[in-house]
């Protein structure tokens, strides 16, 4: 059912040389709890939650114990890092549903350790053929953003089943079939609700009841499900059953197709609701030419290491990438923590700058990826960093096709608003292949709307779509058209040495998406901390605004203070992603690493502790 469509998309630089920072060694948690058997019927338990470990035979680490959990059994089954990749997918669609699921979509990054190579699938949903520049304009004026959010008219053309078969056929082991069955499971056992997944179902508590699908699914007797309880989704089962028996295809034509598109142009609303919800325009012809694009990564070289990302319709890779190229030419890990994190703070500033104004959908712009990625631009951009004065935002673009003078061209515009929810997961098998993953259904929660019978969640990811230019007198890459894939922040990105794996890692959050993968990326191999730790330090969100946006530890701190003084602007956000990576030690041991406390901590998992 598949399709691939080739794109000759790599961003280049030149090698420079460098040095990767000694890592410290990792203190070691205790092991999970191990779910008992299943054979009684009982619901099993959950295990542990732990945010590092180390041992043989692969790795995976997601935001939740039992899709970890789903990863390392197919690895212990014999199955290869993309097998566990897809069975991981699958059970975060059963117990983060409202970040992600078989009703949206996500970028998929992948290490061949027998060729040594990176490759990339494009898993992104797209607009409806119908869809023009004025899809979210009413009167010619943007409708209201909640008004998208919750509606028909958000809902893009799923991409993840589509993603999942693809990766399967082309680098995977185990049929769909296999690699199912502990999501399966799962959904029909159910699973254990915990503090993080009843807040965000109270958050979204006002949009399911206008949905009798929602509630029915998410209020068990009409209330909010109490943490402790199990939540089961028998319709869900059934879903991943269908698909199992009769391949994705399922989902792109046929009776799961139709309920799809009935769903998007008719939503069920129940009655007396007093919402207005939008329908959209999906149609099956859309669901059925639907197509997974096969592209390649974008690449850039630093400190001697070769970092791969997603190429567009992300804007993850370009952004990361310029952004090391641009502190390259600086020792950050001689630097104090003020002075460093200003430079990391100015360049993300730039990299928004850059991305606003060249990053959309190649397919409908002309992006200029390898310009984005070379040095060479990213020289031309950095000369504006000064030690003793902040810039200011909107920064004005770059142009990447003529990077000859410092500084900007034209005007900035300010950075549109993407939603902060999604999830990431990263794996590795005992044979070194390696899978970034990151996939989301947009809004937490999505479209609030779950498909009546079929037990998930449809996305609102065309809401990532600017409804209109930021300024009209600059350039819009990422205004909706007919087919269009949104611009995304995912960043699912492959740190390579020589060939060979050296780190992976991604996270959730929107547009923070960059700025976390980045300033992991900087804490671990520029200031020497440890992968668990560089993911757990406090973050900082510049996105070329006004404001940088500051995690409470360092709202709280005398950095604030002292960034302050050399102009910087900031405001307090409670949490800014939630990453988790994996990485290659010395002695050919897997780590595996996710958040000690952010979204209640992730689950780090091995096959083989030691």
């Amino acid at each position: 059912m598949t399709r691939f469509r080739r794109l000759t998309v790599l961003g280049a630089a030149a090698a420079l040389t460098g040095s990767l920072v000694a890592v410290p060694a990792v203190a070691q948690s205790a092991p999970p709890r191990p779910a008992p058997s299943d054979r009684d019927g009982a619901t099993p338990a959950t295990p542990d939650k732990t945010p590092v470990a180390v041992g043989h035979g692969g790795a995976v680490a997601s935001v939740d114990p039992d899709a970890s959990a789903a990863g390392i059994a197919v690895l212990k089954k014999g199955g290869n890092a993309v097998d566990a990749a897809v069975a991981t997918a699958a059970a975060l669609g059963v117990t983060e549903p409202y970040s992600a699921g078989i009703g949206g979509g996500g970028f998929f990054v992948y290490y061949d350790a027998r060729s040594k190579t990176v490759r990339t699938l494009d898993g992104r949903e797209t607009a409806p053929r119908s869809a023009g520049k004025d899809l979210f304009l009413e009167n010619g004026k943007p409708i209201p953003f909640d008004d998208a959010v919750t509606s028909g008219l958000g809902v893009g053309t799923p991409g993840t089943p589509a993603t999942w078969d693809a990766a399967l056929e082309k680098w995977g082991s185990r049929s769909l079939g296999d690699v199912l069955r502990p999501a399966r499971r799962l959904a029909s056992r159910g699973f254990t609700v915990d503090e993080t997944f009843r807040r965000q179902t109270a958050d979204n508590e006002a949009r399911f009841r206008d949905f009798p699908a929602s509630a029915g699914l998410f209020l068990p007797g009409g209330k909010l499900p109490v943490v402790g309880s199990t939540l089961k989704n028998p319709d869900l089962a059934r879903t991943y059953a269908e698909l199992a028996e009769r391949g994705v295809g399922a989902l792109y034509k046929g009776e799961l197709a139709r309920d799809i598109v009935r769903t998007v142009r008719k939503p069920p609303v129940r009655s007396g609701a007093t919402r207005k919800v939008r329908p959209g325009d999906l149609t099956t012809n859309d669901l059925r030419t639907y197509e997974v694009l096969s592209q390649a990564p974008t690449r850039t070289a630093y400190r001697g290491l070769d970092v791969y990302g997603m190429a567009p319709s992300s804007s993850g890779g370009t952004s990361v990438a310029e952004a090391l190229n641009i502190l390259e030419r600086t020792d950050l890990s001689r630097l104090s923590e003020k002075q460093y994190l200003h430079r990391y703070i100015e360049a993300s500033r730039i990299a928004f700058a850059d991305r606003g104004r060249w990053v959309g959908d190649p397919a409908y712009e002309d992006v200029p990826t390898k310009g984005l990625t070379s040095q060479r631009f990213a020289d031309s951009r950095a000369c504006l960093i000064s030690d003793d004065k902040a810039l200011t935002s909107p920064l004005a673009p770059g142009d990447p096709r003529n990077p000859e003078r410092c500084g900007g061209t034209g005007k900035g515009a300010p950075t549109t608003y993407e939603g902060p929810n999604t999830t990431h997961l990263t794996v590795a098998d005992k044979w070194g292949n390696v899978v970034a993953y990151t996939l989301t259904i947009e809004q937490t929660g999505g479209s609030g709307i779950v498909v009546p019978g079929r037990g998930f969640l449809l996305n609102n990811e065309l809401t990532d779509f600017s409804f209109a230019p930021a300024d009209p007198a600059v350039h819009d890459p990422n205004l909706p058209g007919p087919g269009k894939r949104p611009r995304s922040s995912m960043s699912p990105t492959i740190v390579l040495r020589h060939g060979r794996p050296v780190l992976a890692l991604g996270s959730p959050g929107g547009s923070t998406i960059i700025t976390t993968v980045l300033q992991t990326l900087l804490n671990h191999l520029d200031r020497g901390m440890p992968l668990v730790d560089a993911i757990a330090a406090p973050r900082a969100s510049q996105r070329n605004a006004a404001a940088t946006e500051l995690e409470p530890a360092l709202w709280n701190s005398p950095l604030r203070r002292q960034l302050e003084a050399v102009g910087h602007a900031f405001k307090q956000n409670p949490e800014i992603g939630a990453a988790t990576g994996v990485q290659r030690l010395p002695d050919g041991r897997w780590l595996a690493a996710a958040e000690k406390e952010r979204r209640g901590g992730g689950s780090a998992m091995v096959v083989h502790r030691s």
